[in-house]
Formats: structure tokens, sequence, C-alpha cells
């Protein structure tokens, strides 16, 4: 990365951005990362490595944007129909 290129530490590993980057939903992004990671560590042994938890971590997300998207098509239809309405009545 360039020298403009922002550095943060994510996990204990440096990761740059691009200078463009929205810093704060940057940030934001890392501290529930962080959280998430320290809550799946004290949920399982010592024994657990770093890749399941981040797999763990991974899921959890997956699962939430896939939760996200449906209630965003809930939200379409919902507005769809309210436009069918709309179109209907005038």
């Amino acid at each position: 990365m360039n020298q403009d290129a922002i550095n943060l530490s994510v996990l204990g590993l440096s990761v740059d951005f691009k200078p463009g980057a929205d810093m704060k939903r940057v940030r934001e992004a890392v501290r529930l990362l962080e959280e998430r990671y320290a809550d799946q560590e004290q949920r399982f042994s010592k024994g657990q490595t770093k890749d399941i938890l981040l797999t763990f971590l991974a899921l959890g997300l997956a699962d939430d944007l896939l939760q996200s998207q449906k209630e965003l098509a809930a939200l379409r239809h919902g507005v769809h129909g309210l436009l069918s309405k709309i179109e209907e009545s005038a």
C-alpha cells in the first residue's frame, strides 16, 4: 500500500486500508469482530485454534447478513405492494 494508507490492528494482525475508506465504519467493524472473537474465545476451551474461532465468527456474520437480506427483501416487497395500491387508487 502507499504511504497514505491507514493501518489498523485487527485481532493482532496489521491491516492496511485505502485512504478513501470510511474509517468510522471500518473501526466499528473491527470493534464488532474483536468483540465476537473475544466472546467465542471465552466459550471454547483453550484448545481451539484461531482459525476455528474465526470460522465461527465468519459464520455468525454470514448469518447476520443473510437475515438482513431477508428483512430488506420483505421491506421491498411491502413497498412494492404499497406502490401498487397507490397506483390502483390514482
